[in-house]
């Protein structure tokens, strides 16, 4: 059909063109075949980005049959094999050597023809590209074999710029979802793309698109990809100046746990850098007045008590749900490595919550950290020996 399609778009042009030559008198034939063509372009259009799609489901089901085989070979279970949604099996078997139907289809259709149907008139072709991408995202995160490779492609063909417009541009939820989710896969390693995504402005985008959504999946993703950027000691400022950290504190009135952990994760991430900082900058003179100092390094409390995150790190410290509870116990380990920040946090409750994790954490490194941060503060000591706690 696109053949088909693409020797009529010829056989239009060749008239077009003799029509053109032959002058006056012919305009209403002219802007017929002018017409005629535009339908034919389109028509063509919309064919390759069919083909595209039935590709990329072909090698899906080739891939997926590879699978059953392979498992029915070892004697295990053939059920159940996740789709295009779900990139994690497909990770593992890239992993195992196994090309995924996502990097053979960029390899047999090219980064940029994937790339151009994000920008498609049909919603459902936009859905399937942003998935596809995603995919290879997931894969370049998660596969240290092909993370510099896949992402690299991915970026340098306007794909970050692409997911970006799609965030700004579209209202749909499901598209919303899916490119936040590949904008935090692309944030997952690589500082430069973390950088990328400030500078083409994704932190203000993330931060819109979280505080309009409502569905728990497009806040996690949304979530994830501002938890990845906390993690960029480069970006503190303008997480907090473009609504970054105020859009992840904003994030809990969901109370899905999978958002919440994100969110946890990126306030642990957080004020690791930030306790990075305060050490780098422990020899620099800082006032309780100045949240920062020359050549980028902080001083002064976190910016995290700033916006206001204390009391719910204090009140999540103890969660029933595991991942919850241990990035929070990192993050008050962290925030209390600097000074600065103790006075607030023996006002606000975290010291008693910082001396539980010295008895009750399930995990000894962070017992152990919880334990040498306080015995390390001057404020934490003082109000330890006043309320007779012992380690």
């Amino acid at each position: 059909m696109r053949k088909e399609a693409e020797k009529e778009v010829n056989k239009l042009k060749s008239q077009l063109g003799q029509h053109m030559d032959a002058g006056a008198g012919g305009d209403a034939e002219i802007l017929k075949l002018q017409i005629a063509l535009e339908d034919e372009v389109h028509q063509k259009k919309k064919l390759e980005e069919e083909i595209i799609i039935l590709r990329s489901q072909m090698l899906q089901l080739t891939f997926e049959a590879d699978q059953m085989r392979r498992c029915l070979a070892r004697g295990g279970s053939g059920n159940a094999y996740p789709g295009l949604d779900s990139p994690m099996s497909q990770v593992r078997d890239s992993l195992s050597g196994h090309k995924t139907p996502v990097s053979a289809l960029f390899d047999q259709v090219g980064v940029q023809k994937i790339l151009d149907l994000l920008e498609s008139e049909d919603a459902n072709v936009r859905i399937h590209a942003v998935k596809v991408v995603a995919n290879l995202a997931a894969e370049g995160a998660l596969s240290i074999y092909r993370a510099e490779a896949n992402q690299e492609r991915i970026v340098e063909a306007g794909g970050l710029t692409s997911l970006l417009m799609l965030l700004r541009s579209y209202e749909d939820e499901t598209v919303r979802r899916v490119a936040a989710g590949a904008i935090a896969n692309l944030a997952m390693n690589a500082e430069a793309n973390q950088e990328l995504i400030m500078v083409q402005g994704g932190i203000s985008l993330l931060s819109t698109t979280a505080s309009d959504a409502e569905d728990p999946q497009t806040l996690r993703m949304v979530a994830g990809a501002i938890a990845n950027l906390c993690g960029n000691d480069k970006l503190q400022a303008t997480l907090r100046s473009e609504g970054g950290i105020k859009a992840l504190l904003g994030m809990v009135r969901c109370r899905h746990p999978d958002v919440l952990s994100q969110v946890a994760r990126g306030i642990a991430n957080f004020a690791k850098c930030e306790s990075r900082a305060s050490t780098n900058a422990s020899s620099t003179k800082w006032s309780p007045h100045s949240s920062r100092v020359t050549s980028g390094i902080r001083s002064g409390r976190s910016l995290l008590i700033d916006e206001g995150a204390l009391p719910w790190i204090v009140q999540n410290a103890n969660n029933d749900a595991a991942p919850i509870r241990r990035h929070i116990e990192l993050a008050l380990c962290h925030l209390a490595q600097h000074e600065a920040n103790a006075k607030d946090m023996i006002n606000g409750g975290a010291l008693w919550e910082l001396v539980r994790i010295t008895r009750d954490c399930s995990r000894e490194d962070i017992r152990s950290l919880a334990r040498r941060t306080l015995n390390s503060s001057l404020l934490f000591r003082s109000e330890m020996r006043r309320l007779r706690i012992e380690l």
